[in-house]
C-alpha cells in the first residue's frame, strides 16, 4: 500500500468502543472484522477512529494515561478464550455488560487471562511476549510501573503519592518494581495482547484495501505514565506540580476561554535531544495505523498558556512553539509524515505556513460552511485537494441534529448551496463532502445511519455520558451499503489497489490510439 492521500478516497469515523459486542464497549474481535467488510462492501477504504490510548474513570481518549499504551479495555474477551487463556464460563459468569462496574469486571477477566497464559500457553508465545517486552523496554516498564503504584495508591495522581514515588528515587521504584512484579508483568501482559491483536486486524483491514486512520492529541494527561517518567520535558515545578497549563484564549464562543488543564511541553528539553520523545511517540502510533489526525495543531506554532493557579483561561499568554524545527526533525526521521493537521478555530497566517511547508492536509468540517459568507474556507467551492472534508466529526452534533437545530434562514440558506436537494439529510451533506475536489471524504457512523443528536459521541465542555455511543448491526440496511458505495463511485473515491493505480498511471502515459 502507498499513502493513505495518493488517490481520492472516502471512509467512515467510527472508535472501536462504539462497536457492538457482549462485553462492555466494542473491542478488537469478530465485530471489528465484520466492520472492516462493512467498509470494503460500501466502497470505504479508511477506518478513522480516535486516540487508542488507556482512559481515565471518564473514559475520554484525549486524556490518556499513556501516549504509548493501548486500550486493554478494547482488547477481544473472545479472543482470549479462544487462545485457551481464559474459560468462557468463568468469563461469561463474572461478567454483566450493563453493570456500572463493567470496567472493574473486565479487568477481573484481564487478570484471569495472564493468569492462564503463565499456565498454558507455549513456548512461542513465551518468547514473542518476552520480544514484545524487550521491543517496547523504553516506555512499557515506566507505564507498568505507574499502573502499578497508581493501583497501590488507590488511583491518586502521581503528585499525591510517597514522595520517594513520586520523584522516582531509583531504589524505592527497585524495591517496587520486584514487590509488584506480577502486577507489572499483567500490565505489559495487556499491552501484548493488545498490539498482537490490533496487528491482526490492521494486516485483515490491508488485505481489504482498508486503512486505519488514527488520532493524536498534541497535549498529554498530567496524570499519566509520560509526564510521571519524564517530568524534564513538562513545565513543573521542583515537587512535580505544574507551572503552567493548556488551553485557549477567551473567544465567540466563550467569555473565559477553555482551561483545559494539560501540562505544557519544555520545548527546549525536547530540541536539546532531537525532539526524541515526540519521534517514539509518533513511531508507536506508526505501528497501530496508517495516517495520524494531530489534535489542536496550531499549537505548534504558538500555544495559550495560562499560570496554572488561574480559574479560567483569561490571564494566559501566547508564547511561540518551534513547530518549524519540530517537523522538521520528524521528517529527517520519518521521511513524507502520515500526518492530518487539525486547524479549526481561530487560525492565524502563520498556521497556515506551517502546515503548507510540510504539505499536511487540513481538515473541512461541512456543518461549520453555512454561517457566514462565500468566503467561507468550509464551503466545498473554496476546499484544496490537499485536505480532509468531513460532515462532521466526533465534537460535533449528529448531521440530523445538527439540521434540525438551524434557524429557518440558515436552513434555507445550506438547502440553496446543496442544491435543493430531494434526499432526506443526512445524505446531502454526505454527497456534498463526496463531490468535493478534498482528496479524503470522511462521514461519522452516526451519519450513515441517519442517527438524530442523541446519538452523538461527545458534548465538548461537558463531563457525563460523553464517549459511550454503540451501534447494532441491526440499524445497518443494504440502502446504507448502497448509497455509500454509489456515492464513492460516482465521485472516483473507490481507492484501487497499487498495481491498479500503477496501471492506471502507465495508461495515461500510452499515446494516443495505443
Amino acid at each position: 500500500m502507498n499513502h493513505p492521500l495518493d488517490q481520492r478516497r472516502a471512509g467512515v469515523i467510527l472508535h472501536p468502543t462504539s462497536l457492538p459486542g457482549r462485553w462492555g464497549n466494542g473491542d478488537l474481535g469478530s465485530d471489528a472484522y465484520r466492520f472492516v467488510d462493512f467498509l470494503q462492501d460500501c466502497g470505504q477504504t479508511v477506518w478513522q477512529m480516535l486516540p487508542l490510548g488507556p482512559t481515565h474513570i471518564d473514559g475520554s481518549p484525549y486524556q490518556c494515561l499513556s501516549v504509548h499504551a493501548g486500550n486493554p479495555l478494547l482488547i477481544s474477551i473472545d479472543a482470549l478464550i479462544d487462545a485457551g487463556w481464559l474459560d468462557a464460563q468463568f468469563a461469561v459468569a463474572n461478567f454483566q455488560a450493563h453493570s456500572t462496574d463493567r470496567v472493574v469486571q473486565k479487568r477481573g477477566l484481564l487478570a484471569r487471562a495472564h493468569a492462564g497464559f503463565l499456565e498454558k500457553a507455549d513456548r512461542r508465545d513465551h518468547a514473542a511476549l518476552a520480544l514484545f517486552i524487550d521491543t517496547h523496554r523504553h516506555w512499557l516498564h515506566d507505564y507498568a510501573l505507574y499502573q502499578a503504584l497508581r493501583k497501590e495508591n488507590r488511583g491518586a495522581e502521581w503528585d499525591r503519592w510517597p514522595v520517594e514515588q513520586r520523584d522516582r528515587a531509583a531504589a524505592t521504584l527497585d524495591e517496587a518494581s520486584r514487590r509488584l512484579e506480577r502486577f507489572i508483568h499483567q500490565v505489559s501482559f495487556e499491552q501484548f495482547v493488545f498490539f498482537r491483536q490490533w496487528q491482526a486486524l490492521k494486516n485483515y483491514a490491508h488485505q481489504r484495501g482498508v486503512w486505519l486512520f488514527g488520532d493524536m492529541p498534541i497535549f498529554v494527561a498530567y496524570d499519566s505514565a509520560d509526564v510521571w517518567s519524564r517530568r524534564e520535558y513538562f513545565e513543573l515545578d521542583e515537587t512535580g506540580h505544574m507551572r503552567v497549563v493548556a488551553g485557549v484564549p477567551p473567544d465567540y464562543f466563550s467569555a473565559t476561554g477553555q482551561r483545559w488543564g494539560n501540562p505544557h511541553y519544555r520545548w527546549s528539553a525536547m530540541a536539546a535531544n532531537g525532539f526524541r520523545w515526540w519521534i517514539e511517540r509518533v513511531q508507536t502510533q506508526r505501528e497501530l495505523v496508517d495516517l495520524i489526525r494531530i489534535d489542536h495543531f496550531r499549537g505548534f506554532e504558538a500555544y495559550w498558556e495560562i499560570p496554572a493557579d488561574s480559574p479560567t483561561a483569561i490571564n494566559g499568554r501566547w508564547v511561540t512553539a518551534p513547530g518549524e524545527a519540530f517537523f522538521s526533525a520528524l521528517q529527517r526521521h520519518f521521511g513524507p509524515l502520515p500526518l492530518v493537521a487539525e486547524d479549526l478555530g481561530l487560525i492565524t497566517p502563520e498556521v497556515h505556513v506551517l502546515r503548507k511547508k510540510f504539505a499536511l492536509p487540513g481538515m473541512k468540517i461541512l456543518q461549520f460552511a453555512f454561517d457566514s459568507g462565500p468566503d467561507n474556507p468550509y464551503l466545498p467551492h473554496n476546499h484544496e485537494i490537499n485536505s480532509v472534508v468531513y460532515t462532521g466529526t466526533h465534537d460535533n452534533d449528529t448531521t440530523l441534529g445538527w439540521y434540525a437545530s438551524l434557524g429557518d434562514d440558515l436552513r434555507r440558506k445550506a438547502d440553496d448551496y446543496l442544491g435543493l436537494p430531494g434526499d432526506p439529510m443526512p445524505w446531502p451533506l454526505i454527497r456534498c463532502a463526496y463531490s468535493s475536489i478534498a482528496q479524503l471524504a470522511m462521514v461519522p457512523m452516526q451519519d450513515v445511519l441517519m442517527l438524530g443528536g442523541e446519538h452523538r459521541m461527545n458534548r465538548p465542555g461537558t463531563t457525563e455520558g460523553n464517549w459511550l455511543w454503540r451501534f447494532e448491526w441491526e440499524q445497518v440496511t443494504g440502502d446504507n451499503v448502497a448509497r455509500l458505495r454509489h456515492l464513492a463511485e460516482l465521485y472516483e473515491r473507490l481507492g484501487v489497489t497499487p498495481a491498479a493505480a500503477a496501471d492506471r498511471r502507465k495508461a495515461k502515459e500510452l499515446p494516443a490510439g495505443v
